[in-house]
């Protein structure tokens, strides 16, 4: 297969894995069951000072759940602005590091949330690897 389609392989995963962030980010505050309910009022309820802002445990929840929205939909521009430079040492250097970093997202996703976002991540990480190896042979 070649580097082109793997990369955007690896884009295309990241931005399902970007849809289905999304989804969640914005309905996390959806209770699936009343005790879940009963920890989600509480994060809301409970505010607090920290570094001059008066917030709550449910704010810094949901701003980091956004904030990860817009690193995906990055990493997705990245992979599919790399895919379009396959025959560029630069690219080749860039891919390593950018695997190394979806496999540690993949390794935290897999222990702090669930297999499905992992296994996404991981499988992107696979796909730049092989763009990578396949890439080395080529320059």
């Amino acid at each position: 297969m070649n580097n082109k389609i793997l990369l955007r392989i690896a884009a295309g995963l990241m931005v399902l894995h970007t849809i289905g962030h999304t989804i969640g980010a914005l309905t996390w505050d959806q209770p699936p069951t009343p005790a879940t309910g009963l920890v989600i009022k509480g994060m809301q309820a409970a505010h607090f000072t920290f570094m001059g802002r008066y917030t709550t445990i449910a704010s810094f929840y949901e701003g980091y759940g956004i904030i990860m929205i817009f690193v995906l939909l990055l990493i997705s521009l990245v992979l599919w602005l790399l895919s379009g430079e396959t025959g560029n040492a630069l690219t080749a250097r860039l891919l390593m590091p950018l695997a190394v970093f979806l496999l540690l997202l993949a390794v935290a996703e897999f222990i702090y949330f669930f297999p499905l976002p992992a296994g996404l991540s991981f499988l992107a990480c696979i796909a730049v690897l092989l763009a990578r190896i396949s890439m080395r042979k080529q320059l």
